[in-house]
């Protein structure tokens, strides 16, 4: 029996989430970083005796919004906590978050398993944090920058409910997603504003005994995330199975070996002395504000997929345009003015991507306005272009006049459809009659041929003419011949 079928691992996520408020969470000095060390601090961030914390309520409103869309409960009554721990980069000697009241608790997301079906994963808690400071490590000194002291950080702790790398990728992507689509995060796990740390353990499938757990701290992309995890996982098996006990240890992921490091070896749980924040009166949340958030919340990527396969698109299609908030908005932009909306993801997925891939663009870099895309869809469905001609002329001349409606462009460089009757009849008899074979083939059942000489007239006419038009001419001159 393969070792690896003899395991299951136990996977629970612990994920920080840096809000995009403008100023830090319990003072009102600015909760931007990435400048000049230590110049956004006040005597809150650094903690002076006889300063008082004042929260931030938008702070509470970003975990609320984060709560209902994570299916959590909304907790009534949240007291914060002073957690004692002692770090330079932690001026106070103590970090302001919340222990026995979490705002957010019991709440699930549902992701795809290794078998591509759908698992909820249940969120134990979502509570509020403070971030800490930074430690800077040069050669022969360390510095401390305290610009990073006081912005707001919401944890998501996850039941072990996880069993791989990839599902817990997929899980973190999911996160991702959700708190772009909220506006409360960039998400970006490269600038750090994105942190995850996995507790792993193994223990065999049908033992209701768990194994001893490590942790892998501060990973730093998803592909990271699916790699850390899925060597742990194959490193504790080859412990187990030569008969090494599983150290409590704390990690760190190394991606140029591909391996986990031991930072420090755990003797038992950390005792980080909690006890009641006395500055910060108890936060009473209210169900009219619970209310009020959830009417305000926009449609989210699980609503947004029902919404297009209801409208007609594949699984392919609805899921790559939920995948980006920004490409969402546009894609709901262009549908808000045409009914074609297999034809919108069409254009949106092939044409425009294609060249926003090739300059190196975000959708946001694009120019073209979504209503003179639906008018480009629509000139198609009124074969005022043909689709053909929409795509290799009039859409590049769009691009370098991107505010210019598609009608004037086309017009001005004679791209209109010209649905002559007379002169497609003629353009037609000239092409057919010079492969008098090829009629007898089709006049003999090979009906397919019909495609050989729609392209022979549209290469060798040039007809600037609706294909469906000749195609019509095209089979009527044929059967009558």
């Amino acid at each position: 029996m393969n070792s690896n079928n003899k395991y299951q691992a136990v996977i629970g996520l612990e994920i920080h989430i840096q809000l995009n408020t403008k100023s830090k969470i319990f003072s009102r000095d600015s909760a931007e970083y990435n400048i000049l060390p230590n110049t956004n601090i006040n005597e809150i961030s650094l903690g002076y005796p006889g300063t008082l914390p004042m929260l931030n309520h938008r702070v509470v409103k970003n975990a609320v919004m984060l709560g209902v869309a994570t299916h959590s409960k909304i907790n009534k009554y949240n007291a914060f906590a002073r957690k004692n721990y002692f770090y330079p980069d932690m001026p106070k000697g103590y970090q302001i978050t919340q222990f026995k009241t979490p705002i957010c608790y019991e709440g699930f997301i549902i992701i795809k398993d290794e078998n591509n079906n759908d698992k909820k994963i249940h969120i134990e808690r979502i509570h509020i944090e403070e971030d800490s400071g930074k430690s800077i490590h040069k050669k022969n000194n360390s510095y401390i920058d305290l610009n990073r002291a006081g912005v707001p950080l919401l944890e998501i702790v996850t039941k072990p409910e996880l069993r791989s790398g990839n599902e817990a990728a997929e899980f973190l992507s999911q996160i991702r997603r959700l708190v772009r689509y909220l506006g409360i995060s960039t998400g970006d796990m490269e600038k750090g504003n994105l942190r995850c740390d996995a507790n792993i353990s193994v223990k065999l499938k049908n033992s209701n005994k768990l194994g001893t757990r490590t942790e892998i701290k501060n990973i730093n992309s998803f592909s990271n995330t699916k790699k850390a995890v899925n060597y742990e996982i194959k490193r504790q098996i080859t412990e187990i199975e030569n008969n090494n006990k599983i150290i409590q240890e704390t990690l760190n992921f190394d991606a140029e070996t591909g391996k986990t490091i031991v930072m420090r070896t755990k003797e038992g749980e950390n005792d980080y002395r909690y006890f009641p924040e006395p500055d910060i009166p108890p936060l009473i949340i209210s169900d009219e504000f619970v209310e009020k958030i959830k009417k305000s919340l926009p449609l989210l990527p699980t609503q947004l997929f029902i919404k297009y396969k209801k409208l007609g698109l594949n699984n392919y299609d609805a899921s790559i345009i939920i995948e980006d908030k920004d490409i969402a908005d546009y894609f709901e932009k262009i549908i808000s003015h045409t009914n074609n909306y297999k034809s919108a993801a069409n254009w949106l997925m092939g044409n425009i991507k294609s060249y926003l891939n090739k300059n190196l663009m975000s959708i946001n870099d694009f120019k073209i306005p979504a209503i003179n895309i639906a008018e480009l869809i629509n000139m198609i469905d009124n074969n005022i272009v043909s689709h053909s001609v929409a795509s290799k002329r009039l859409f590049p001349l769009m691009i370098k006049n991107p505010l210019k409606n598609p009608v004037e462009i086309a017009k001005q460089n004679d791209l209109v459809q010209k649905n002559d009757k007379n002169q497609i009849i003629e353009a037609v008899k000239m092409i057919v009659d010079k492969f008098p074979e090829k009629i007898y083939e089709y006049k003999n059942g090979k009906t397919s041929l019909i495609g050989f000489f729609m392209g022979e007239i549209m290469k060798k006419t040039e007809l600037n003419v609706s294909a469906k038009t000749v195609s019509e001419i095209l089979k009527k001159y044929l059967n009558n011949i």
